[in-house]
């Protein structure tokens, strides 16, 4: 390796009274004359090196071009990059075209250019993280009334996570050529993904087929009414994403989800344990009432051992801290998605959340505080989110007591910030407690008929239920059907709509 240009070597700092930002010259100098040499070392690093990452922006700049030709199909060397340069200033101070010939001819192997690439990649965080910590003291010092130290640490982490996620601090503009090339990547793994699915599976067939999975960055709100089975389905889904759950790693060791999903549960209602005992009671197909009061027999405690041995590894996380606020929420997410991944958050219940203190006197403005901050929250992760809500009692002042939109408490904000709303029915629930009486004017034949009437009514719902898709951005609305076992609270897919259940069920 030929030594650095004079101009280039960094300032000394000895007695200056600062010290220089962390930076290897040779290094980027190494994984340019590897590319130079052989372009096959440009896919080892192109997957998450980007030319702002280098301390010298000319040597951004040549890695950004090489990477312009090797797109395109052609040879990147000295030669094919001179009509590049001939006209860079910054090239010409350092030598000009004839620095490329220096790169590539100082250069012994290309078997290195991976590490180089990683070396590069860790001092620009390194230099980031420095920037990072002068705004945080900055910030801390400066006298700003209405940015409490609360808030200064959530901005803070909020950095620090995308830091350690992307490696950029900063959000902006993106080429239209990078957004498209990011879609075209989904694409091809929905393509490649079992079951043709762009989002994380559901595990239920038909609510798939309509939704495509749960995308990044959407907001999906599940509502209904009491004993709909809401937190339910919402326990099935959260359950069947992370039972899916299969990772690749990549060149930087970071994990990445090729199926399912590392899934967060914010329980605001339930205990954890009590959660944990439900999700136990739909894969043993125990009632979970029995779970708890010790009423098992010996066959039915060794399945809920096996039935626990294999739920031991779900990568499912349940936090049951009551009243949390939003920022509370954003905060826990992140930290969990820094620590072990994260694919999908579920919370149930929506209006048990709290927003900002300053809005806790308006309801419905504190509601629109929340929606707008799980929708940031799902962009921000890059995750779906699946938020419950509650309904209002119109359903019941109705004949037909399917859900509507405006059955949204405080649905205006919830109705707009949401990328898909669905309910959950089930008119068996209802028919159970509508038996038919004799009216006082009917006679026997009229009132038979009537009760007959009603008991197929009843067969034909019977252990079933609809999500019915109100809103959905991406796709259709409709009705799906599912099976719903209340003694399990376990819903599956119909076998009528040409499906079968998992054996066992």
């Amino acid at each position: 390796m030929t030594s650095l240009p004079p101009q280039m070597s960094p300032a000394p700092s000895e007695g200056l009274g600062f010290r220089v930002p962390p930076h290897n010259f040779e290094a980027e100098q190494a994984l340019l004359g590897a590319i130079l040499l052989s372009n096959r070392a440009y896919e080892k690093v192109s997957e998450f090196l980007r030319p702002e990452h280098f301390a010298d922006p000319v040597h951004g700049r040549i890695f950004a071009a090489c990477g312009k030709l090797i797109e395109r199909g052609q040879m990147a060397n000295p030669v094919t990059l001179k009509t590049y340069f001939d006209s860079d200033g910054g090239l010409t101070e350092i030598g000009g075209t004839a620095y490329l010939a220096q790169l590539a001819n100082a250069v012994v192997s290309v078997v290195n250019a991976e590490d180089y690439g990683k070396l590069v990649f860790d001092l620009h965080l390194r230099r980031a993280l420095i920037g990072l910590g002068e705004d945080l003291v900055n910030d801390a010092f400066a006298p700003d009334l209405d940015t409490t130290a609360v808030d200064q640490i959530g901005t803070a982490e909020a950095k620090l996570y995308d830091l350690a996620t992307t490696g950029q601090t900063e959000g902006g503009f993106e080429a239209f050529n990078a957004v498209l090339k990011d879609a075209i990547t989904a694409a091809e793994a929905a393509h490649k993904r079992q079951g043709k699915l762009s989002g994380v599976p559901t595990g239920l067939i038909d609510l798939d087929g309509k939704l495509g999975g749960l995308h990044d960055s959407d907001l999906l709100i599940l509502a209904g009414r009491p004993s709909m089975g809401k937190t339910a389905l919402a326990t099935n889904i959260a359950f069947n994403a992370a039972y899916a759950y299969r990772e690749e790693v990549d060149a930087l060791g970071r994990k990445k989800a090729v199926d399912g999903a590392i899934t967060a549960f914010f329980s605001l209602e339930m205990s954890s344990e009590q959660l944990a005992t439900r999700i136990l009671a739909e894969q043993a197909e125990i009632a979970s009432h029995k779970i708890r009061q010790g009423e098992l027999s010996n066959e039915e405690f060794e399945r809920l051992v096996m039935a626990a041995q294999n739920l031991h590894r779900l990568p499912l996380f349940i936090d049951d801290t009551p009243a949390l606020s939003i920022s509370a929420v954003r905060t826990r997410a992140r930290r969990l998605k820094r620590q072990h991944g994260l694919g999908l958050i579920v919370i149930d219940y929506l209006q048990l959340l709290r927003g900002a203190a300053t809005h806790s006197e308006n309801r419905v403005q504190e509601v629109s505080e929340i929606t707008r901050g799980l929708k940031a929250l799902a962009k921000e992760l890059g995750v779906p989110v699946i938020a419950l809500s509650q309904l209002s009692r119109a359903v019941e002042q109705r004949e037909d007591k399917r859900p509507q939109l405006a059955d949204l408490r405080e649905s205006g904000s919830i109705e707009q910030d949401a990328d898909v709303v669905m309910f959950v029915f089930r008119e068996q629930y209802y028919l159970e407690r509508a038996e038919p009486g004799q009216r006082p004017e009917e006679n026997q034949e009229k009132f038979n008929e009537r009760h007959t009437k009603w008991q197929q009514r009843c067969e034909e719902v019977w252990n079933t239920a609809e999500v019915i898709i109100a809103k959905q951005r991406h796709g259709p609305v409709g009705t799906v059907r599912l099976s719903f076992h209340g003694e399990y609270t376990k819903f599956g897919n119909l076998a009528s709509s040409g499906h079968y259940e998992e054996p066992g069920f």
